[in-house]
């Protein structure tokens, strides 16, 4: 069957100014959802996919007596599909493919209607529905573990140091300018990007992948190592947005391989007989960057925005104590993550391709 046989398009022209915190029916989003209204758009569940900016070609199922922000698309089905079946199919289509729009990319129904997947009776989209819901839940159990792996990881360090930036220890303390390293990161050229090497060279939107280095993409640029000798960092270098509007989210990095970074990114390669590097990061996350923003129309940090900063300097002994528990919990959390995308996200991928699509 084409996707046009089994659902209708549905639009929005919902704004997000338009939502508020006290409506009873919940408005959805790329992200989610964004606020709630006091009427709603579908009374039956339905796909909602990302049509346009990040995120396009995503697919979310979203609930009855809900409605979508003028973003999103959502896909109505008709009545020879289960809502939650064509949710699944649609999933397994890679509708990124179709966008178009060099600035803000759009994706259109128009244009992907056409996509063919295998429509089975009712009775098997049930079956098929039961057997993804059992996987999906196996999944949740195992990123569940993951957090609290990094809630672990979160005590011991508070565990062993108390807070770094209060010193509860009374340890000796230091500014980050004299125990480290401050470094930013510059542009390249497009002949250097593009003319490939071993370094990958890393962007602001290469560091949304919540692991450290490497962040692999298949748009992900590598660089030769004479081209950028001088812009290197080493591995063991916290890196974070220095501008625009990521400052201050979760983008802290800790460098696993020598990378290049471009010029809105900040590394700090700490002093090697002060600091562990795994100290140093764990410190960095306790850090709010957006307090020591001093841009005016675009946000920004400086090195004399870091520089300043105070860190507590416990025993090198006891700071590679810590660097050797998160090594110890980081193996579990890998082998979680292998779990789930080796084995659980195997398990899906096979059975979309053996039964929804042709």
């Amino acid at each position: 069957m084409k996707l046009k046989d089994v659902c209708i398009k549905g639009t929005s022209n919902i704004r997000q100014k338009d939502v508020n915190d006290s409506g009873r029916y919940p408005v959805y989003g790329a992200a989610g959802p964004v606020g709630f209204m006091n009427s709603f758009q579908y009374d039956e569940p339905y796909v909602g996919v990302v049509k346009d900016g990040a995120g396009i070609g995503r697919a979310t199922y979203l609930p009855s007596n809900s409605s979508i922000i003028g973003t999103m698309q959502a896909l109505i089905p008709k009545k020879n599909v289960l809502p939650k079946y064509l949710y699944y199919a649609v999933s397994s289509m890679h509708l990124e493919k179709y966008y178009s729009g060099a600035t803000i990319p759009h994706i259109y129904f128009k244009n992907y209607k056409h996509e063919r997947f295998v429509l089975v009776s009712k009775k098997e989209q049930e079956q098929i529905i039961w057997r993804f819901s059992l996987l999906e839940k196996m999944i949740s159990n195992k990123q569940q573990q993951l957090l609290k792996l990094d809630e672990l990881i979160k005590a011991r360090f508070v565990e062993m140091f108390g807070d770094p930036r209060c010193n509860n220890f009374n340890w000796k303390k230091s500014s980050i300018k004299k125990s480290c390293t401050l470094k930013s990161g510059k542009s390249l050229s497009v002949s250097i990007e593009n003319e490939g090497g071993d370094i990958p060279y890393i962007k602001v939107k290469d560091m949304n992948n919540p692991k450290n280095i490497p962040y692999i993409t298949t748009s992900s640029k590598f660089v030769k190592i004479e081209n950028v000798e001088k812009q290197i960092f080493p591995p063991g270098t916290v890196i974070f947005p220095k501008r625009g509007g990521a400052i201050g989210t979760n983008k802290k990095r800790l460098t696993e391989v020598t990378i290049c970074a471009d010029l809105n990114i900040m590394g700090v390669i700490p002093n090697a007989e002060k600091l562990n590097s795994q100290y140093l990061f764990a410190y960095f996350k306790t850090i709010d960057l957006k307090t020591l923003n001093n841009g005016s129309s675009v946000p920004q940090i400086n090195n004399k925005d870091i520089e300043p900063l105070e860190i507590s300097l416990p025993p090198l002994s006891l700071q590679n104590e810590y660097a050797n528990f998160v090594r110890q919990v980081d193996k579990s959390k890998f082998e979680n993550i292998v779990y789930l995308n080796k084995t659980l996200s195997s398990k899906i991928l096979s059975q979309i391709g053996d039964v929804i699509r042709d």
